[in-house]
């Protein structure tokens, strides 16, 4: 077996070719043998119109659209490097992805047009908009055979938000992606060539990974009609479709839950959840709606979906006294990994006190793009330190404590208080910020910022929107006339959380 993670395609479209492969709404747009056949012209074309070489990165910036899945396999399937890129980021973050990748080509949605183009680096030397006749031309080529690549060679480079104020470049591998796949099969959610996923989650993230066992099962790849999330169409395609799998953030579960819409929640076969643990009672009411088919996952960009799952069986369990427990948790570590709870001195702490949680196994990234201090810091002993901090009960049941990398999860976007505090900063009247996370029932979490200051709240609005993507801009700011420290000088973000939680 090849260790391109495009044979996954190639098979399906050898064995399963009359299959639907990619879907709008309710209608087919590919089979699974044209799918194939239009990733081996995209590799061909890629090399043979513009000159790119295996290995170089291809960056696609696009909300979801039918296009984004032959465009992964025609990049993989040439044995390039995808750099998919969050749609709802701002035109700097875009300039900064497309220029520390190296990016030499980028496949843009029409709606981002506009704003690639205004930030494009230099080096990017080919932008080429979905649906335009450059990029019909480039299927206007040869089957190219299907590249043969070594385990560790770089098939996706995820940007994860930056601690430090600019994104890293996760290397996940083609190895990374195939482990990803079997393990998803094996103790997520089982797919089958009948079933489907529909991506209703950003493709270039969580649903984007879920696209992979999906193809290699020769499940049906389903767009929204809407390029989005929108409870009651989701509901009409799964009532449609069944089989339906859908990755989604917990508030988007709770969305579903909530919805008064006909028709009736049927047709799901997994709702896979990630990005915090559901609330019980959130829990409760999505199994009374949707029946046994959630299933939670605990992951990282550096570890992708892959580091605990906790299945259906154990959430659908509520006759288990233990059944809270277990849901407050993330679950349990898969089988293939090794998961340990560390120190500072990174030796094992008692599992059941808190600790930096440790990661090791064949989903763990190769490193970061050209940043090896991240990496030395990050990949350590051979284990992935992730920066969460959490604990194992006696039943291997993993709880997240706290983060050490104060990340906020709202609405499934993951929100780093560094970057916004660094934006922050840059107004000449504030002296000091500190963004924490702060509970909230339509989203989880939203940043908020507490200013040491005179600037106002329009201003600092302006400044944000200027340099970051507007999911990122805080919805609160708190003014005080000094930030909590400890003896060190170090800002005390605990107290903040307890002062703005009451």
């Amino acid at each position: 077996m090849s260790a391109n993670i495009a044979f996954g395609l190639k098979q399906a479209g050898h064995i399963h070719g009359n299959r639907p492969a990619v879907a709008l709404g309710r209608t087919t747009l590919q089979s699974y043998s044209q799918l194939a056949e239009r990733a081996a012209r995209l590799a061909d074309g890629l090399q043979g119109k513009l000159g790119l070489q295996p290995g170089d990165r291809i960056a696609i910036a696009s909300k979801n659209r039918p296009e984004y899945v032959e465009a992964m396999y025609g990049v993989w399937w040439g044995s390039f490097a995808a750099v998919p890129a969050n749609a709802k980021l701002h035109g700097a973050e875009f300039r900064y992805i497309l220029e520390n990748s190296g990016a030499r080509a980028c496949l843009v949605g029409p709606e981002l047009f506009a704003t690639i183009a205004e930030h494009r680096p230099d080096s990017l030397e080919h932008l080429i908009v979905f649906g335009s006749d450059a990029y019909a031309a480039l299927f206007n080529a040869d089957k190219a055979p299907l590249a043969e690549v070594d385990s560790d060679d770089l098939a996706w480079l995820f940007f994860t938000s930056g601690t430090t104020g600019r994104p890293k470049g996760a290397m996940l591998t083609h190895g990374n992606m195939s482990a990803m796949a079997q393990m998803h099969q094996d103790h997520v959610d089982p797919t089958e060539t009948t079933d489907c996923i529909i991506h209703a989650a950003p493709l270039s993230h969580g649903s984007g990974i879920y696209m992979i066992p999906h193809v290699n099962q020769a499940a049906c790849n389903v767009m929204p009609e809407s390029g989005g999330f929108e409870p009651a169409e989701i509901f009409e395609l799964a009532e449609a479709w069944g089989g339906m799998s859908l990755f989604a953030a917990p508030t988007m579960v709770k969305r579903m839950t909530e919805s008064p819409t006909n028709p009736p929640a049927r047709g799901f076969r997994g709702i896979i959840y990630g990005g915090g643990p559901m609330y019980a009672e959130d829990a409760r009411a999505a199994l009374d709606r949707f029946g046994p088919c959630l299933v939670e996952i605990y992951g990282q960009g550096e570890s992708p979906m892959t580091i605990t799952v906790c299945d259906r069986t154990t959430i659908a369990d509520k006759t288990d006294p233990k059944w809270e427990a277990k849901l407050a948790s993330v679950g349990q570590p898969f089988p293939e990994l090794e998961v340990m709870i560390a120190n500072a001195d990174d030796n094992a702490d008692p599992p059941s006190e808190g600790g930096e949680i440790l990661v090791r196994g064949a989903t763990v990234m190769n490193g970061y793009w050209q940043n090896p201090e991240a990496t030395a810091n990050t990949l350590k002993g051979g284990w992935l330190h992730t920066g969460d901090i959490g604990s194992l009960d006696e039943d291997g049941y993993l709880t997240l404590m706290d983060r050490a990398k104060d990340l906020v999860i709202s609405g499934g976007s993951n929100i780093y208080p560094r970057e916004i505090e660094e934006v922050l900063l840059q107004h000449p009247n504030v002296s000091e910020v500190s963004v924490i996370g702060r509970t909230d029932p339509e989203w989880g979490e939203i940043p908020v910022a507490y200013v040491v200051g005179q600037a106002s709240p329009p201003e600092l609005d302006s400044l944000c929107l200027a340099n970051i993507a507007r999911f990122k801009r805080p919805k609160d700011y708190v003014f005080v006339d000094e930030l909590p420290k400890n003896n060190y000088g170090k800002i005390l973000k605990s107290e903040l959380r307890k002062r703005d939680h009451g």
